[in-house]
């Protein structure tokens, strides 16, 4: 069996890594090749170019990297033509993925897209295209399914692999002796993002933000993790920049064991919250991004959350801070609310486990089984 594949940023190249290892389980022998991450090249995918070259976000920024996106298309279309898969697989990243997915479609080539792009919140016309550029959808948020469906759109909800992953009662101990922490201090995560963009518009104020709250509280203590050494070297400087004295320790590729080890987590919007919310820690969401960007989403958007726990329970679980209310002032007080707040964090805690429980689908299996029946057909 030969698979094309291709995942945008770092939540879709760990999606793709465990992707790879079910279907191995299923296809030993089976030969995948495309775009990926560390983590799909360590599990055995042929990467064809880096990853990075499709970490753009946003509705403007994108447009100042168009030229080397075509060209990047164009190459992948043709490979892939003349080195026909039996089956494609886009991760995510729908703006590229999508139009990659509709021509090798067309050329006959079965196409999969796995998580859903935002559809039902914004840019709902886009359901035409997906329609014609794939085969079927894989969602991984049950409300996501649904959305299809009454779309007509080929669909499997397949949960999401880190509600598998992660246990319903994750080990703080065991995570704070992971990274070699004080066992007893208490830590507060900073997580940026894993975009270049994202640090800059978010880590100035995270930062500041964590020195708010430890001159309100000097025994806290703070720790970071980041994608690549690259954004660690980025949010490195940010750091000397505006927060030098702060007691923040750096960590490259632990986000379980941080997200597992702190008592709250500064997080941006996306696939990080989810995976905060599955280790039931109690979080400020915070986004920001340029201001036509921004102005334009507030036309587009047409969901009343953009958190995942939020837009799971329906309801505002977390605070959500996003553009000039994701201010210093503003996260490091929600930061120091949940300190003094336990009988609170303790229903987030509990809202977070039925969720948690909700999302539990043996996902590999249910991904590898709708790729074995496209593969068939």
């Amino acid at each position: 069996m030969k698979v094309g594949i291709l995942a945008g940023e770092a939540s879709g190249d760990l999606l793709g890594a465990k992707l790879i290892e079910a279907l191995r389980e299923r296809y030993p022998d089976v030969q995948v090749e495309g775009i990926g991450g560390p983590a799909m090249i360590a599990a055995g995918c042929r990467s064809l170019f880096d990853i990075e070259r499709l970490a753009v976000m946003g509705f403007i920024e994108p447009l100042f990297r168009l030229p080397d996106l075509i060209k990047l298309r164009r190459d992948l279309y043709q490979h892939f033509i003349a080195n026909k898969p039996d089956i494609f697989i886009g991760i995510d990243a729908p703006d590229f993925n999508l139009g990659l997915e509709l021509k090798l479609r067309a050329a006959g080539i079965p196409t999969l897209h796995y998580v859903s792009p935002s559809v039902w919140a914004w840019r709902q016309y886009r359901i035409k295209k997906i329609a014609k550029a794939v085969d079927m959808i894989l969602t991984l948020l049950p409300f996501e399914a649904e959305f299809y469906q009454r779309h007509h759109v080929p669909v499997r909800y397949v949960g999401h692999p880190l509600a598998e992953q992660i246990p319903l009662e994750p080990d703080v101990l065991a995570a704070k002796r992971a990274l070699c922490l004080d066992e007893k201090a208490t830590y507060i995560a900073l997580l940026p993002g894993s975009r270049r963009q994202e640090l800059r518009y978010l880590a100035a104020p995270m930062l500041k933000a964590a020195l708010i709250a430890w001159q309100a509280q000097p025994n806290l203590r703070f720790i970071t993790t980041h994608a690549n050494e690259q954004r660690y070297q980025e949010f490195y400087a940010y750091y000397k920049q505006y927060a030098p004295d702060l007691p923040l320790e750096f960590f490259t590729r632990r986000s379980a064991d941080v997200m597992a080890a702190a008592e709250v987590v500064v997080v941006t919007s996306g696939t990080a919250t989810l995976e905060t919310m599955l280790y039931k820690k109690p979080m400020v969401i915070a986004y920001r991004m340029s201001g036509l960007t921004y102005q334009l989403a507030k036309l587009l958007v047409k969901t009343p959350y953009v958190g995942l726990p939020n837009l799971l329970a329906n309801e505002l679980v977390v605070p959500e801070l996003i553009q000039d209310a994701a201010s210093p002032e503003k996260i490091a007080h929600h930061i120091l609310d949940n300190l003094h707040h336990p009988e609170k964090v303790a229903a987030i805690k509990q809202r977070f486990t039925d969720l948690h429980q909700q999302l539990k689908v043996d996902s590999a299996k249910e991904t590898v089984q709708a790729i074995v029946e496209l593969f068939k057909k």
